[in-house]
Order: C-alpha cells, then structure tokens, then sequence
C-alpha cells in the first residue's frame, strides 16, 4: 500500500491549505485514516483521525480549525487547515491502520507545511 501526501506549502498566519493523502488502494478497508505532523525538535503527534464509520477525533490544538475527511471513491483523504498559526508549522504525515485481520499501518511521505509572515 502507498500513500501520497500532497498541498502543503508557504502561507500566512490566518490562511488556509487543504492536505490531500491518495491511497494507492481503496481506502474503505482501512479501520482508521489520520494525519499526524512533526515540528522541529518535536515528536510526531496525530493531529485528526476518521474511522472507516466515519466518526473523527482532533488534538485539542487543532479542534475548530482542521477538518478532516475522506471520499472513498477516490481513495483519497483531506485534511482542510483553517486559520492557521505559525505553532502549526510542521511536516504533515498521512497514515493508514487497523487491527483486521491483524495489526497493520501505512504511512505517507510527509508534506511540508509552513505558516509565516
């Protein structure tokens, strides 16, 4: 399975990217899709999650301003960034998992993000 993270780039404090993480298979099998980032001297954290139902969790950093979402028929997952703040500088990574049959987890290229003036 590959993943391909892509829309990262330069923008000011306030604006907005949309993240998108293609999947080379159909994504509906997949338990749980995420994107977690890494800051400079950070540790990688997730940032949002959605399950294959369809229900999402966020960091506490985050909630209110990222969305996160998939569309199956295109094997792809989004992750919208609204009113963005330098702390959210970082290498955005996507990331497939789940415990069917057994414990599996894919993870994407990493796409760079960087909110500056």
């Amino acid at each position: 399975v590959q993943l391909q993270a892509s829309g990262g780039g330069l923008v000011q404090p306030g604006g907005s990217l949309r993240l998108s993480c293609a999947a080379s298979e159909n994504i509906f099998r997949f338990g749980s899709l995420g994107w977690h980032r890494q800051a400079p001297g950070k540790q990688r954290e997730l940032v949002a999650e959605i399950t294959r139902g369809g229900s999402t969790n966020y960091a506490d950093s985050v909630k209110g301003r990222f969305t996160i979402s998939r569309d199956n028929a295109k094997s792809t997952m989004y992750l919208q960034l609204n009113s963005l703040k330098p702390e959210d500088t970082a290498v955005y990574y996507c990331r497939a998992w789940g415990s069917y049959p057994q414990w599996y987890e894919y993870w994407g290229q990493g796409t760079q993000v960087t909110v500056s003036s």
